[in-house]
C-alpha cells in the first residue's frame, strides 16, 4: 500500500470493479487519527491511502489525488467538514465521489446535516477496522461502477455520433456527383418525385431548368478532357452562386447537362434565374475558340413550369424543359427558352 504521496492517476475503470485500486483520502487535522487509519488499511490489497491534515488544502488535494472515497472529519480548524463536503460536491472532478464522515459523536442532528450536505455515509471515529474497510470497499466499488457506466455511455454516444456522421457521409456520397460535388441524377429523381407529390397535393407551381453546355464536345476535343472536367466543375459552382434558395436543387443531369428544380416557382421566376445563370457562366470568361455562340463558354437553358395534374408524371416536366432546351440550341444557344415552338 502506498503512503501519503499524491497521485494524478484516475481510477482504472477498464478493470472489473473488484480489481481496480481503491484510492482513500482522509481529511483530518489530527495526525493520530491519520496514523490509526493508515495502520488499519496497511495490509489491504489494491488500496492506496492519502492523508490531508489541512482543511484549506483539502479540495486541491482531493482534485489532485482523484480518490474513490473520501473520509472526512467534521470538525476542523479553518474550514468545517460540512463546508468541505459542499465544496467537493461543487467540483466537477469530485461531484460523485463517495464521502464518509468521521465524527466524534453519534448525533442525529449532525447526521441529518451531514446527509443534507451530500455525504454518503457516517461513522463514529475511530471505527472498527473490519467495518471501515467494508464501507470503503462498498462505496469505492459503487463509485467505480458509476464511472464505468458513464464511460460506457460516453463510448456509446461517441459510437452513435460516429455512426451518424458516417451515415451522413455515405448519404452525401450516394447523393452527390463525384465530379461536380452537386446532386447526382439519382438524388435529382428522388427530389423531383417528392416535390412533384407536394406540388400536386397543394396545387403549387413546380418549375425546372434544363441546362446544357454549348459546344462541349468541341471544347473537350480541343482543350482535353481534364479541361472539360474543370468546365463542368465551374458550371456547377456557378449554379450554386446563382441559386440561393434552400428548397431549390442544383443537379448534374448527365454528361454536360445540368438541372435545377424550383419548388413553388412560376415560369417568370424560372426564366429570371435561367438568365442569371447564362450571364454568370459567360462572365466566367472561359475561353472557347471553337464555340459558334461566343468567344467564351456559354450554356443553353430550357425552362418549364407545371401545376401537376393527376394524370401527369414528373417526366412531363422534364420533357417540357428538354423540348425548350432543344429550341434554345436551335435558336443560337446561350439563351433561355420558356415556350414551345
Amino acid at each position: 500500500m502506498a503512503s501519503s504521496d499524491y497521485s494524478d492517476n484516475e481510477p482504472d475503470i477498464s478493470l472489473p470493479a473488484d480489481d481496480y485500486k481503491i484510492m482513500v483520502l482522509l481529511v483530518d487535522d489530527q495526525a493520530m487519527v491519520g496514523e490509526a487509519i493508515r495502520r488499519a488499511l496497511l495490509k489491504e490489497e489494491n488500496l492506496d491511502f492519502h492523508f490531508c491534515a489541512r482543511a484549506e488544502e483539502a479540495l486541491e488535494v482531493a482534485e489532485r489525488t482523484r480518490p474513490t472515497v473520501i473520509l472526512q472529519d467534521l470538525v476542523m480548524p479553518g474550514v468545517d467538514g460540512l463546508t468541505l463536503v459542499r465544496l467537493y460536491r461543487q467540483s466537477p472532478v469530485l461531484a460523485d465521489v463517495p464521502i464518509i464522515v468521521l465524527s466524534s459523536k453519534e448525533d442525529a442532528t449532525i447526521k441529518r446535516d451531514a446527509f443534507a450536505a451530500g455525504v454518503n455515509d457516517y461513522m463514529v471515529k475511530l471505527p472498527d477496522t473490519i467495518e471501515l474497510v467494508a464501507r470503503i470497499r462498498y462505496h469505492s466499488r459503487s463509485y467505480i461502477n458509476l464511472l464505468q457506466r458513464d464511460a460506457a455511455y460516453r463510448a456509446l454516444r461517441e459510437s452513435q455520433q460516429q455512426l451518424q456522421k458516417t451515415n451522413f457521409e455515405l448519404q452525401r456520397l450516394t447523393n452527390t456527383d463525384g465530379l461536380t460535388a452537386i446532386a447526382n441524377r439519382r438524388y435529382f429523381d428522388d427530389y423531383l418525385g417528392a416535390e412533384w407529390k407536394r406540388a400536386r397535393r397543394e396545387q403549387l407551381q413546380l418549375s425546372m431548368l434544363l441546362i446544357d453546355v454549348d459546344f462541349f464536345k468541341q471544347y473537350n476535343d480541343n482543350y482535353g478532357h481534364v479541361a472539360g472536367d474543370g468546365v463542368l466543375k465551374e458550371v456547377a459552382r456557378a449554379l450554386d452562386r446563382s441559386n440561393m434558395r434552400a428548397a431549390d436543387l442544383n443537379a448534374r443531369f448527365g454528361g454536360e447537362e445540368f438541372a435545377v428544380i424550383l419548388p413553388a416557382t412560376d415560369l417568370n421566376g424560372a426564366v429570371a434565374l435561367g438568365q442569371r445563370i447564362c450571364e454568370e457562366i459567360e462572365h466566367l470568361q472561359i475561353a472557347h475558340a471553337h464555340s459558334q455562340a461566343s468567344q467564351w463558354l456559354t450554356v443553353s437553358i430550357g425552362a418549364a413550369c407545371i401545376v401537376p395534374r393527376p394524370e401527369q408524371t414528373p417526366n412531363d416536366l422534364i420533357e417540357m424543359a428538354d423540348r425548350r432546351l432543344y429550341l434554345a440550341k436551335q435558336q443560337g444557344k446561350n439563351r433561355v427558352v420558356s415556350e414551345d415552338a
